[in-house]
């Protein structure tokens, strides 16, 4: 059984207690794509987009940097 994701559950815990600056400084330095995935995933499963505009952005940009191969994190 595969463990939930707690980074992108305290990111989108960040949002919603009204902190986004500090969520989108989180997200500019997500672990992976995947955790961003898994960010996206929860903002749109409830029923959350749009409800923070600099968030969505933010995520739709992180995750276009991390497509890139030349600009993926070393672990």
């Amino acid at each position: 059984m595969a463990r939930p994701n707690e980074w992108a559950n305290k990111v989108l815990a960040l949002c919603k207690g009204g902190n986004t600056s500090a969520a989108i400084a989180q997200i500019k330095v997500a672990p992976s794509a995947k955790d961003l995935n898994a960010l996206r995933t929860l903002v749109v499963t409830g029923k959350l987009v749009g409800r923070w505009r600099d968030v969505d952005i933010a995520i739709e940009e992180n995750m276009a940097l991390l497509a890139a191969p030349r600009l993926h994190r070393s672990p």
